[in-house]
């Protein structure tokens, strides 16, 4: 089974009457797909806020290139080394990445996913 994120916008109610259906179906013995990691933020430009176009590209690189150190990262991202840290604990924060024994940088996930939706029907 893969491993996946989903990223998008969700507000606190939401996210509380997703838990209570997943737990509904759990006490009334049915099968609930296994566990994926959701992070959510309360607003389209929180999750910008957080995910900047320099996260994301560190993130890709991550993801096609394996474990880097953070000399590393910011070398192939041409990029200052202490704002490719700052951007590194940030993406480490929200367990987008982790580290491994060596401590270099890796994507622990499949695939992630952001879902955004900009403008629903009332």
């Amino acid at each position: 089974m893969a491993n996946k994120v989903f990223i998008g916008v969700e507000s606190f109610d939401e996210m509380a009457r997703r838990a209570r259906e997943t737990a509904r179906r759990m006490d009334a013995g049915e099968r609930v797909p296994e566990a994926d990691y959701y992070l959510n933020f309360s607003s389209a430009a929180h999750l910008f806020s957080e995910l900047t176009p320099a996260r994301l590209a560190l993130l890709e690189l991550l993801k096609s290139e394996g474990p880097l150190t953070i000399y590393a990262l910011a070398k192939c991202l041409e990029r200052n080394y202490s704002n490719v840290h700052g951007d590194a604990q940030k993406l480490l924060k929200h367990e987008l990445i982790a580290k491994d024994a060596e401590g270099r940088l890796y994507v622990p996930w499949d695939e992630i996913q952001i879902h955004l939706s900009l403008c629903t029907a009332a």
